[in-house]
C-alpha cells in the first residue's frame, strides 16, 4: 500500500515522466549483484518498470526505531531512490517543496 500511495504521489508530481511507468513489488531479486550485496529495487528504462523488492527492505532495514512510521518512511524512501534513478535526477528534486522546513 506504501508503494501505490508513493508512486501515485509521484506520478502526480511528474506526470508526463511517469505516465507509462509500471510498479511492482517482489519478493527477492533473482541475483545477487555485482559487488555482493542484494538489491532493494531494480530499475528498468526500456521497460519503464521499477520493481521493489519487499524482503531486503523489510529485513536489511536498520531503522532507529521498529515502529509504523519509521518503516512506511524507509519503503517510501526506496520509492524515491528508485524513480530518481529511472529519471535521472537527484530523490530529493522529485519533490522539494514536501522536505522544506518553513
Amino acid at each position: 500500500m506504501t508503494v501505490a500511495s508513493t508512486a501515485e504521489y509521484l506520478k502526480d508530481m511528474w506526470p508526463d515522466e511517469l505516465a507509462a511507468v509500471t510498479f511492482e513489488v517482489a519478493g527477492l531479486p533473482s541475483e545477487v549483484d555485482a559487488a555482493g550485496g542484494i538489491e532493494r529495487w531494480h530499475v528498468s528504462v526500456p521497460e519503464r518498470k521499477v520493481i521493489l523488492f519487499r524482503l531486503p527492505i523489510e529485513r536489511l532495514a536498520r531503522l532507529h526505531r521498529h515502529d509504523e512510521l519509521h518503516r512506511r518512511m524507509l519503503i517510501e524512501s526506496c520509492v524515491f531512490r528508485a524513480v530518481a534513478e529511472l529519471l535521472g535526477k537527484d530523490p530529493w528534486d522529485l519533490a522539494p517543496e514536501r522536505f522544506r522546513h518553513l
